[in-house]
């Protein structure tokens, strides 16, 4: 019984109305799952589906931000709170040995659970790491620290591995050798994404598009392009999932949700939770109790 836990970048819940995409966006998944949009309308559990609102603000005034909240996600802990504010972009430097000591990979895999991360991660990136062009995300930090394989481009070309656009031409245009593969169909993308849980317990995967959108940097379609691929991924795992599997959907702060501003947002964000798991996330109400209740929902789904 495998859990697929996709983190998606800057997705708040709101109302529905014309100033917020997730609304006006037609996303035939969602709407079959939830009757409706990913929307605060939607909000309730039946069961093997659950909506709630998660708490993004932590008690720190100011606007949510990834560098300190994909923290608070992946590591259990109010990280703002911990940090003094919300820091945006990468994890505050003295954040970063307890998150890579104390992730949801490294607790899952000590309690005896397979984990993976499914996106893909070429050798410009690991280049860049290493001559600091760029710095380690919270999730490369987590997945470094709990010593899980980075999957390569040959990964991906053989259908193993996700790219963070989903379908692998965003990536292609930052770095020429992922050029070589082809465009992948958002549903392809999520029915690969849903295989995987057959050899591993524990899921993981990230997409950056919804902020992306939510700040202006994809183009006047952007927030249509990553909410239409989006969906198309649910569509994909939804199709091939075994029934035994749960898909569990969440972010880090608001964004995309209100198309009127580019910043961030005070929005909580969802919690979307489909199949036999969803239960055990009824009692969740802020993004650092995400990790704790993905362990114990693990543990309890074989009891």
């Amino acid at each position: 019984m495998a859990i697929t836990f996709v983190f998606l970048d800057g997705i708040g819940l709101a109302p529905a109305t014309i100033d917020n995409p997730l609304a006006t966006v037609p996303m035939p998944a969602i709407h079959h799952l939830l009757g409706g949009p990913l929307t605060s309308e939607q909000i309730g559990y039946r069961d093997g589906l659950l909506l709630s609102a998660l708490d993004a603000c932590l008690g720190v005034e100011g606007l949510p931000q990834s560098g300190t909240n994909h923290v608070a996600l992946l590591a259990g802990v109010n990280a703002p709170a911990i940090h003094g504010r919300h820091q945006p972009h990468f994890p505050p430097v003295a954040l970063r040995p307890l998150l890579a000591e104390h992730s949801l990979f490294r607790r899952a895999l000590e309690q005896g659970w397979r984990v993976t991360f499914a996106n893909v991660f070429t050798a410009g990136y690991r280049q860049a790491l290493a001559t600091r062009r760029l710095r380690r995300s919270a999730s490369v930090i987590a997945a470094e620290g709990a010593g899980l394989h980075l999957r390569n481009l040959d990964d991906l070309r053989d259908g193993r591995a996700l790219s963070w656009d989903i379908s692998g031409d965003r990536l292609a245009a930052r770095d020429p050798a992922a050029a070589t593969i082809r465009f992948i169909a958002p549903p392809v993308a999520g029915e690969q994404l849903a295989k995987l849980a057959g050899d591993y317990d524990l899921v993981f995967f990230e997409s950056f598009l919804p902020d992306l959108a939510g700040h202006g940097r994809l183009g006047e379609h952007g927030a249509r392009e990553a909410l239409t691929r989006i969906d198309g991924l649910i569509t994909g795992w939804l199709h091939t999932r075994r029934t035994e599997d749960s898909l569990l959907i969440t972010s880090d702060h608001g964004n995309i949700e209100q198309a009127s501003t580019t910043t961030h947002t005070t929005a909580p964000t969802p919690l979307l939770v489909v199949g036999p798991h969803a239960g055990y996330f009824r009692h969740v109400r802020r993004i650092d109790e995400v990790a704790d209740a993905i362990l114990h929902a693990l543990a309890a789904a074989i009891l």
